[in-house]
């Protein structure tokens, strides 16, 4: 018995020469179509934009940031809900390590009971597990506007707490400076004299100089304790913030230790008539009244 003969599906030269086409056309189609397909295709999954431009300019942008400013520039203060959302909310926004959950009134009661001095020199200080000035520097933020995100903060714990007084124009500038100018590891003592020195004018200088008030009488503040921190804020800090040139730094107990062996007379004295660096009356023209309070303010912190 013969089997059927097999007949070639290819005959003629035309079915070979489109067989050939074919061969090379349709995976050249198939491949064009997936591509196609695979590019707009609506792409949910993580890590599907890596190549865009917004995640490329993320992944190349520099680690460290160079923020440059005009030193003489008018300083911007930063209102005390910007200071508590950029600093004072990693913790308070959740009430981390014990901190005073922000808005729970049973948590900031015993607090507000302390005072707002006590708060203020608290922040700028530091307690249990918050760092001094909630981790930043006097060149980040101002204790002024440290003193307005703790106000901030404790109004709406239930305080009816006023903001602190606002730094004189150029106050600020002279006590960064200041700052600035502490001697680096390694200088030597006369350089780092010389660089406080230069520091502790340009604070003085920049210092206002306000007309000359009685001494006593109607005119002199009603309130010792807000003049007190009044002219601090305007005058003192610009040296006693960074403990320029040997100044005790404002609420540094060690600092203030050996001053208060001495009687307040004696401080007072110093305060008026100027000790060593130090002008009299911190080179101002406030009263007499207004000088011995802000003694006492800077006194009371350090106690």
């Amino acid at each position: 018995m013969s089997e059927a003969p097999h007949g070639a599906p290819i005959k003629t030269p035309g079915q070979l020469i489109a067989a050939v086409v074919a061969g090379f056309a349709v995976p050249i189609v198939i491949i064009i179509l997936l591509a196609y397909y695979v590019d707009n295709t609506t792409r949910t999954g993580a890590g599907t934009d890596e190549l865009s431009t917004q995640q490329i300019t993320e992944r190349i942008a520099p680690i460290a940031q160079v923020s440059i400013r005009d030193a003489n520039a008018p300083r911007v203060y930063k209102t005390g809900e910007q200071v508590y959302q950029a600093v004072c909310s990693a913790c308070h926004a959740s009430g981390a390590a014990g901190a005073p959950k922000f808005g729970n009134a049973g948590d900031w009661a015993p607090r507000i009971a302390q005072g707002y001095d006590t708060l203020w020199h608290t922040a700028l200080s530091g307690k249990g597990a918050m760092p001094a000035r909630g981790g930043t520097s006097p060149d980040d933020y101002s204790d002024y506007e440290i003193g307005l995100a703790v106000a901030y903060m404790a109004n709406h714990g239930g305080a009816n707490f006023q903001d602190p007084p606002k730094p004189a124009p150029g106050a600020a500038n002279a006590a960064s400076g200041a700052a600035a100018a502490a001697p680096a590891s390694g200088a030597s003592g006369a350089d780092a004299n010389a660089a406080q020195a230069t520091a502790a004018a340009a604070a003085i200088a920049a210092i206002p100089q306000a007309g000359s008030a009685p001494a006593g009488g109607a005119d002199q503040s009603a309130d010792a304790s807000q003049a007190g921190k009044a002219l601090y804020t305007q005058v003192c800090q610009a040296c006693h913030a960074a403990g320029v040139l040997g100044a005790p730094k404002f609420g540094n107990k060690a600092d203030w230790a050996p001053r208060l062996k001495d009687p307040m007379d004696t401080i007072y004295n110093y305060a008026l008539h100027g000790k060593g660096q130090m002008p009299a009356k911190g080179g101002s023209n406030a009263s007499d009244a207004d000088v011995k309070a802000a003694v006492d303010y800077m006194v009371s912190a350090a106690k």
